[in-house]
């Protein structure tokens, strides 16, 4: 097991980096000041309070200090050896070293696990002992967690208490770079206010809380809208809470800055600003779409974007690490070098104007996204615009499309390499271990590599927790891993037995549906599913559905005995779903061939058991497990709500995004869910009519019409959206009794598909 690392070779490398950057720019230390605000009393009395919330009584067998002294160069250090009375003595230069420490001993040596999908925290009696010291390092001056998208995503619904659980999480896992967007909409009204626009200015701007992340990059406005007072007040409340607790751990919270994007107000305010009304984005019309962008080169957007910006600084404190993303999926107006740099000189003197020691983390992904548009010349004309060394460019999507390899490192700017992995939040597995064991290891040895950090961006969280307990570790190793090994690891600390067939199973998951190796392949779910019904869906598989059959017997097999675990329960249910998801495929094909072959008993036959079985039995499974159902979900959104009009902004909220994504499917099933209540009251209704059309078309003789059955769903899909249902949001019916039923109907029929 590697888990110590060399400080020598990463230091080197932070060295090399820094050595570049001063050349540029030997004014300013670059990066050097992004340190914890928190003494280091403060940060061990953050630890010891979280391995209390995590281990009770048991926590007082850990002994926690930070010493800030024991890392010379920033780059974090935990070192653990066995004390007095069995104990463990853990120290480290920041509260998340030894967080993420202390995590890496109940790994593996006390066989633990925490995840988003529950816990294994049977610890054996006396702590296992350690001989000698254990240091664990990391290469990575920074760790970065979250996707502007998230927030939206998964965390728009979350109070207090998910917020610190979410934040211990990020403390185990080693993140000390991650981004504190909630409740800036409060500081924008006040700015706005000042600046003399009306309330309903306001309220025409912001969309609603399940949309805000859009708002915020300029894609869209007012759609789901407007926000409560309520909201803002609830909103400022957490982002307190979680940037105190954030900095208590010695993260570094990365706040947000202004990157032009205003209300149509402003305009009456000041018409004689140069604004621009950029074109409809996503399918979008100008009703929501359209917004209005303050070009940075005029003096007006210096002056908002300070007072924005000292308004961040007085109300969160600062950090001095801010995001703004100019040009996010949007084209810009000019491709000519000169106006790019002074675009992003233009974003990054509104920064240094209220914080000298400003530095821009700018999202790589217009790069990507939008590469037709940006070749070298734009893409370095951008970049140096700003000094090197005052920016850190996110490689959104590294472990697939690495920007920094055709860009020479981001042409001299700091770089954090990047998984993105998912996206919309959709549950459906998918991972591409081979690239993320490799891709950081191959970036920090990049020639002149500008490397300075890891990261993960998801635009949703609450799927594939393998895949970012691998990530998370990778950050602290100083070679890639055996993955064959890993994953039988992981198995036994996850269920907190070495299970033979679970440890085989997760092997088979990782050689097929956890390493996707074509080529530029992006996650969305795209099974018939989860998809609007048609005769044009994507039908195609990145694996062997055998080895994910194989996987399910396996798992079927272990079930008896380790359904008391709740990370086993996840995991069986997600099995079984992903292949009711691939069998759905089989289904929908069956039904294709039957009616375009006019065989109407096969159409019936394949028809009938889809809707009638496969997607109840689905649906059954779902509300059997916490993780999984639309209930909870709901039910989160409209607890923010202070009266029933605002329960039911809320509610529209969180059904529309889901599903339409828009009023009128602009974005349709892009955040798609297989959730308890949206398989039954959504995915499988739509799926209803579709069948039923098409036994009509047959009875009929009359041909099948796209845009004839696509505007009857949509009444469906509306329909879900205001059906006001009440959905489970406790687990129904044993795991256990309805997945070994699935299994004994379906496995048989899935292996004559093979």
């Amino acid at each position: 097991m590697k888990t110590a690392m060399s400080a020598l070779a990463g230091c080197g490398r932070a060295l090399l980096v820094l050595s570049l950057f001063a050349a540029a720019d030997c004014s300013f230390p670059p990066l050097d000041h992004l340190r914890p605000g928190a003494s280091d009393r403060a940060q061990a009395a953050a630890v010891s309070a979280l391995l209390q919330r995590l281990l009770g009584n048991r926590s007082a067998e850990f002994v926690v200090s930070v010493n800030r002294s024991l890392s010379p160069d920033s780059l974090d250090v935990c070192e653990l050896r066995s004390g007095k009375g069995d104990r463990i003595v853990a120290a480290g230069n920041t509260g998340v070293a030894v967080a993420s420490g202390i995590y890496n001993y109940l790994k593996y040596f006390c066989g633990c696990h925490v995840s988003w999908s529950g816990d294994q925290l049977e610890l054996p009696s006396p702590l296992p002992a350690l001989s000698g010291v254990l240091r664990i390092n990391t290469p990575h001056r920074f760790r970065y967690y979250q996707n502007v998208c998230t927030v939206s995503y998964s965390s728009v619904w979350w109070d207090w208490p998910r917020w610190e659980r979410e934040i211990d999480w990020m403390a185990l896992n080693g993140i000390n770079l991650p981004l504190a967007f909630t409740g800036q909409e409060a500081l924008w009204q006040e700015v706005y206010r000042s600046l003399g626009l009306n309330q309903s200015d306001i309220e025409e701007f912001f969309s609603g809380p399940a949309f805000l992340a859009w708002n915020r990059m300029a894609n869209m406005y007012k759609f789901g809208g407007p926000l409560p007072q309520s909201w803002h007040v609830n909103q400022l409340r957490l982002q307190f809470r979680i940037l105190e607790r954030m900095r208590a751990f010695g993260m570094i919270p990365v706040l947000p800055a202004f990157s032009g994007n205003v209300p149509k107000g402003i305009l009456k305010l000041h018409p004689e600003a140069n604004v621009t009304r950029l074109g409809p984005w996503a399918h979008f019309n100008c009703s929501f779409s359209c917004s209005y962008v303050l070009d940075p080169r005029d003096p007006l957007f210096l002056q908002i974007g300070s007072l924005y910006l000292s308004q961040v600084v007085k109300q969160f404190g600062t950090d001095h690490i801010y995001n703004t993303d100019t040009f996010n999926e949007m084209t810009p107006p000019s491709s000519d070098p000169a106006y790019l740099s002074a675009i992003s000189r233009s974003v990054f003197a509104s920064m240094t104007a209220v914080d000298p020691k400003a530095i821009w983390l700018m999202q790589g992904w217009l790069f990507f996204s939008d590469a037709a548009f940006w070749k070298p010349p734009q893409i370095r004309a951008l970049l140096h615009g700003v000094p090197l060394g005052r920016m850190i460019v996110l490689d959104l999507f590294a472990e697939t499309e690495p920007v920094f390899s055709y860009t020479e490192s981001f042409y001299g700017q700091p770089f954090i390499w990047c998984m993105l992995h998912n996206f919309g939040g959709n549950n459906g597995f998918f991972g591409t271990v081979e690239s993320i064991n490799s891709g950081p290891f191959k970036a920090l040895n990049f020639k002149n590599s500008t490397m300075v950090g890891i990261g993960m961006t998801p635009e949703g969280i609450h799927q594939n927790p393998v895949i970012y307990e691998l990530m998370s570790e990778l950050a602290w190793r100083k070679e890639s891993v055996n993955l064959t090994k890993w994953a039988s690891l992981y198995a036994a600390r996850r269920y907190g037995s070495m299970h033979e067939s679970l440890s085989a199973a997760w092997k088979l998951l990782f050689s097929s549906v956890y390493n996707c190796t074509v080529p530029h392949y992006r996650n969305h779910n795209h099974s018939p599913l989860v998809r609007r019904p048609s005769f044009n869906m994507n039908t195609g598989l990145w694996y062997d559905p055998a080895d994910l059959l194989e996987t399910w017997k396996l798992f079927m097999e272990a079930a008896p005995s380790l359904m008391s675990k709740e990370t086993f329960r996840y995991d069986l249910v997600d099995v079984t779903r992903q292949v009711l998801q691939d069998l759905t495929t089989y289904f929908y094909q069956d039904i294709k061939d039957a009616f375009h072959s006019k065989k109407m008993p096969e159409l019936l036959t394949s028809g009938g058991v889809l809707i009638y079985d496969l997607f109840p039995e689905l649906n059954r499974l779902l509300n059997s497990d916490r993780n999984f159902l639309l209930g909870t979900w709901l039910e989160q959104a409209q607890s923010f709500a202070l009266d029933e009009p605002e329960a039911r902004l809320y509610d529209l909220n969180a059904r529309n995004q889901l599903t339409l994504w828009g009023p009128s499917g602009e974005i349709l099933d892009y955040a798609n869910k297989e959730w308890g209540g949206l398989v039954e009251d959504y995915y499988a209704q739509r799926w209803s009519l579709f069948v039923q059309t098409l036994v009509d078309c047959l009875n009929s003789g009359l041909p099948f019409k796209q845009d004839a059955f696509n505007q009857a769903v949509f009444r469906v899909e509306k329909g879900f959206i205001s059906n006001g249902r009440k959905y489970p949001t406790k687990p129904q019916g044993d795991t256990y009794e309805i997945a070994h039923r699935i299994f004994l109907k379906y496995y048989p029929q899935a292996l004559k598909r093979l």
